[in-house]
């Protein structure tokens, strides 16, 4: 059967290309270039946006070409020979043309324009006590060994290190190639079943951890006035000797419009503590933006697969049974490649492929 794309996202990529032409314009004035900030925000912006772009306008010359293969085929006068030439042609711009479809509800519906942010992620630690913490450290290696498979780079933000070398929480920053794309599945619930090394009657213990993954913003996608930004020092507490708990290293950032706390005390230093805590801030702001952004659009994007809710479970790990179930897609996975060897790969591409059919059927 062959396929066309549906109204809504042609419209959408009918205002990707007028962004495009946008972009292109502001990048070739001189006040732009002179705003490395901007400059770089709208060069990022253009590279997200060219490829879709660039497959919607042959998608709209193959279209024509097909109506204009179409218009001789069905003209009696024409010659014969003429009309079977553009029959067989017929045949190679329609499959093209459904192949292109494809991709394009790919780029809309499931990349969303997004795919190339990096990210800053937050894991904490739920029920569980030390066990949960536990898990939190093991989430934590899971990610850095996926990033690694991927070439991407992990920054550490801030934590909150247990006796046990657990965490009660962690925050850590993802950059590289299309990290956004992938990890914002993870958004959500995630839950451990197994037999803690402290448990003596051999009893399975069932312990959760929360993982938000939020965009990493540019100072060009969240305006953010110093005046609404209450800031406080104050010393840093929990394992870490006495140095850290001497110095008022610690940072609290309050934004007062939208009540959201942050608060940092990885560093030693104020400065280093502070310009964490605002990459974080931002990053906050960025995903409520984005949020009442979804909430405008819901005709188009109904199902939020990657939503980061935190409140929804995702995933369990059973540790008996050697499986690990993501429950939005119903499938399970081995839990040693997945979460010891961080092979997220293949529940990557499941949710990717469930959110497209959901995706499109609420079309």
């Amino acid at each position: 059967m062959s396929k066309t794309l549906p109204p809504l996202i042609e419209k959408k990529l009918a205002e990707w290309r007028e962004r495009v032409r946008e972009v292109e314009k502001l990048l070739a004035q001189e006040e732009t270039l002179a705003d490395r900030a901007l400059s770089l925000a709208l060069t990022r912006e253009l590279g997200e946006l060219r490829r879709p772009v660039t497959t919607y306008e042959e998608y709209l010359d193959v279209v024509r070409e097909i109506e204009g293969n179409e218009a001789i085929v069905g003209d009696s006068s024409e010659d014969q020979e003429l009309r079977d030439l553009a029959r067989d042609e017929l045949l190679k711009l329609t499959a093209r043309r459904d192949e292109l479809c494809e991709t394009l509800v790919d780029h809309v519906l499931v990349d969303d324009g997004h795919s190339g942010k990096n990210v800053i992620m937050e894991i904490r630690a739920g029920t569980g006590g030390d066990e949960a913490a536990l898990f939190v450290a093991d989430l934590f290696r899971m990610y850095g060994r996926f990033a690694e498979k991927r070439g991407w780079k992990i920054e550490l933000i801030d934590s909150s290190p247990t006796d046990l070398k657990g965490f009660k929480e962690i925050v850590f920053s993802v950059s590289g190639n299309q990290v956004y794309r992938d990890l914002r599945y993870e958004s959500g619930g995630h839950r451990v079943q197994r037999v803690p090394e402290t448990e003596s009657s051999g009893r399975i213990h069932t312990s959760a951890a929360t993982v938000a993954v939020m965009m990493e913003a540019e100072d060009v996608d969240v305006e953010l006035n110093d005046a609404d930004v209450e800031m406080e020092f104050c010393r840093a507490g929990g394992p870490g000797g006495q140095k850290v708990n001497k110095t008022s290293s610690a940072v609290r950032l309050k934004h007062r419009p939208s009540g959201i706390v942050v608060r940092i005390q990885d560093e030693a230093s104020q400065h280093k503590n502070r310009a964490k805590a605002l990459r974080v801030l931002r990053s906050r702001l960025f995903e409520l933006k984005l949020k009442e952004q979804q909430e405008r659009e819901r005709d188009l994007r109904r199902t939020q697969i990657g939503s980061g809710d935190r409140n929804q479970r995702v995933r369990t790990y059973n540790f008996p049974q050697n499986r690990v179930t993501d429950h939005r897609v119903g499938e399970n996975y081995n839990l040693d490649r997945v979460l010891v060897e961080g092979d997220l790969e293949p529940v990557v591409e499941s949710l990717r492929g469930h959110e497209r059919e959901a995706q499109l059927k609420s079309l």
